[in-house]
């Protein structure tokens, strides 16, 4: 059965649960890769339903602001905000299940990174230049990649020495197997490609393809727990618009 691949939870414990009910059945493990926390919520919970999954886990740029391996201050102001709150909600044994996730690891024939092969932590791949410039940092066929939030593939023609880049939609599939690639299934708690709808990929490695999968979620909710603990307007905005 595929892999369920999920990225950029951020704390949004009803996309989470929309995304599961939606994959459920069609998946016999999971594969995350990175920022659990920030931005939403409900950290904990998000943390917790994650770990049940016995999940193959990344660390994102979020989860290392909060772990202060990252100084908060390279965020903006409203993600810093929704930083500092988590440190002070983050019970230990949560706080100590991020830290023990990588931000990078080999799983032949993929390596998983959350930013970047060669930044993992941050970096963004949102153009040809930076995407080239990075299939020199893995080995492997195929590179899956969150941080943007955006579902998106760049593939590498070696032969031809042609690089191209889709931007993908629900329902779309795509075959691994014939160049190189790097992949992002779009973010489960903040999409930021237009479409508020959580975003995640089923794959199947045996096959080598992917499907890219939208899910809507009660968005309203979310945004209720939100402004119950003060967070900032615009974050609690953008879900509806998914930017």
């Amino acid at each position: 059965m595929p892999t369920l691949l999920l990225s950029d939870i951020h704390a949004n414990l009803v996309a989470l649960e929309a995304v599961l009910a939606d994959a459920d059945g069609q998946y016999d493990r999971v594969w995350f890769l990175g920022d659990l926390v920030g931005y939403g919520p409900q950290p904990n919970e998000c943390v917790e339903r994650l770990r049940a999954l016995e999940p193959l886990a990344l660390s994102g740029n979020h989860d290392w602001a909060v772990l202060d391996k990252l100084d908060a201050f390279d965020f903006n102001a409203e993600a810093r905000m929704v930083v500092h709150w988590t440190q002070r909600t983050l019970t230990a044994d949560n706080r100590a299940y991020l830290n023990d996730l990588p931000p990078l690891r080999a799983e032949p024939p993929f390596t998983l990174a959350h930013a970047s092969p060669r930044h993992p932590v941050w970096e963004y791949i949102l153009d040809l230049p930076t995407a080239m410039e990075n299939f020199a940092h893995f080995d492997t066929p195929c590179c899956l990649v969150g941080h943007t939030h955006v579902p998106a593939v760049f593939v590498l023609d070696e032969a031809a020495g042609e690089l191209s880049f889709t931007l993908v939609e629900h329902g779309d599939v795509i075959d691994l197997s014939r160049h190189r690639l790097i992949v992002n299934p779009g973010g489960v708690g903040q999409p930021r490609d237009g479409d508020p709808r959580a975003a995640y990929a089923l794959l199947d490695a045996e096959a080598m393809t992917l499907e890219f999968r939208r899910v809507a979620y009660d968005v309203a909710a979310t945004q209720e727990l939100m402004r119950e603990l003060n967070m900032p307007r615009r974050l609690i905005k953008r879900l509806a618009q998914g930017l």
